[in-house]
């Protein structure tokens, strides 16, 4: 028995001298050279704490670009400009109908064409033989420049300006002058004086003469092969007389007789007009769809084009920042780190994150690494932080933090980290005690055991 208490008294005597065991603690003052200062940590030094200049190091360039920032502006370039414009369909058209010509009888003119005829008597044959030369020979008489007519043994007989009978009158008068058979007849052949121009949107445009029956509006537009529009509801039959435009729409004309019955005079002007050429609107809309498949096709091009870009660019992200994470596997990288040492879950180093600034709640609660609560004294907690001063050289600023008011947890969140920063969790004393226990007691269980065998 008194051996055993012999034994007891020894193993006191060596874990109390600091023997056996050594464990790890803050020790304040210029201990072993190292001029340590112990902060406690409260609301007030936490806002010195985090007074120190620190600037989070910033991600590498390729984190922040993404595959879809290549070039712009691509697609068709400059577009032809169409050839027609799109015209506007136009309102109901005004009706504004030439007045009235009164009926009169056809006046001979300048390019007429005028016939004689004689009875063929034997007497008559010798004594107009120059007339019935003529007509036998279908041979007219032109009515010349100055409105008259050269027969032969006759003379110049001026008819211009005048009627069939009128002009039969002078005839007759100048055959009895030159003592001939004033028998005969007057007929015109061709009529070349008066005449009526039509155009525009006709089959076949024309000059439509007059001749001794009046010419109406209908039979002219026939003569000159039919309107030939595709949308008759925006034409028109426009005629153009001493001055004055007139216009008649071409479903009027053709619902009203009378309109067709217009009488033409000497010099009209008769134009088959639309206000709305289908024909060209039809080719505007054909270039409007050529030009927007043109752009489609273009859009189409360009965004096969940007996606073959954006996949090379995405290939060239991706295989950059693996390559960074490779190079931060090898320990290639430039980071800033904080060191966990003492009573935690895992002797490590934490890696303050890139473009934001860490706290000590941060380090502790991160994977497990936090404070062993078996053997870590939470009254001891500790941020060591090297002075950066070089006049200071040596110098320790140890912040205290004394978690057994759970309060102070708080702290813990609003205490900014620095790199190069040592967190220490010094061991409950309890603990020192069982690791001195466990390394000196098998030696003198040993040494026990060997004293008592003796």
């Amino acid at each position: 028995m008194l051996k055993y208490l012999m034994l007891t008294g020894a193993l006191l005597a060596v874990t109390n001298c600091g023997v056996v065991y050594r464990s790890a603690d803050v020790q304040t003052g210029p201990a072993d050279g190292t001029n340590v200062r112990v902060v406690p940590v409260s609301a007030e030094t936490v806002v010195q704490a985090n007074r120190a200049a620190y600037q989070p190091k910033t991600l590498p360039a390729v984190f922040s670009l993404t595959a879809g920032g290549g070039s712009t502006g691509r697609g068709a370039g400059a577009l032809p400009e169409p050839t027609f414009d799109l015209e506007p369909r136009p309102g109901q058209l005004a009706l504004r109908v030439p007045p009235a010509v009164p009926p009169m009888a056809y006046e001979i003119g300048v390019g007429d064409v005028v016939l004689l005829s004689t009875p063929s008597t034997g007497s008559t044959v010798e004594e107009l033989s120059g007339l019935l030369a003529a007509q036998n020979a279908r041979q007219g008489y032109t009515v010349q420049d100055d409105g008259s007519v050269n027969i032969p043994n006759v003379g110049r007989v001026r008819i211009a300006g005048l009627t069939i009978e009128s002009a039969e009158d002078v005839l007759f008068q100048r055959l009895v002058e030159n003592q001939f058979d004033p028998t005969f007849s007057l007929e015109i052949a061709e009529f070349n004086s008066r005449k009526v121009s039509i155009g525009g949107a006709v089959g076949n445009p024309a000059v439509v003469p007059i001749g001794l029956t009046p010419l109406y509006l209908g039979d002219a537009l026939a003569a000159a092969g039919s309107v030939t529009v595709p949308d008759q509801d925006f034409a028109s039959v426009r005629i153009y007389r001493d001055g004055t435009l007139y216009q008649i729409p071409l479903t009027t004309l053709y619902e009203r007789a009378d309109l067709l019955r217009t009488r033409l005079v000497d010099g009209d002007a008769v134009f088959v007009d639309t206000e709305y050429e289908l024909d060209q609107a039809q080719t505007y809309f054909e270039q409007q769809i050529a030009l927007v498949g043109a752009r489609q096709q273009a859009r189409t091009s360009a965004l096969n084009e940007l996606q073959a870009e954006v996949s090379i660019r995405r290939g060239e992200l991706t295989e950059a920042r693996t390559n960074y994470q490779l190079r931060r596997e090898l320990g290639a990288d430039n980071r800033d780190y904080v060191y966990l040492t003492g009573e935690v879950g895992l002797q490590s180093r934490y890696a303050l994150p890139f473009e934001r600034r860490a706290n000590l709640a941060d380090a502790l609660f991160n994977d497990a690494r936090g404070i062993t609560n078996e053997t870590g004294d939470i009254s001891q907690i500790y941020v060591l932080r090297a002075s950066q001063d070089p006049r200071e050289f040596g110098a320790v600023t140890a912040w205290h933090l004394d978690a057994r008011n759970a309060a102070n947890y708080a702290l813990m969140t609003k205490f900014e980290l620095r790199p190069d920063d040592v967190v220490f969790i010094a061991q409950q004393p309890i603990t020192k005690w069982n690791r001195a226990i466990s390394q000196v007691l098998p030696s003198l269980l040993n040494t026990a055991r060997i004293a008592t065998n003796n």
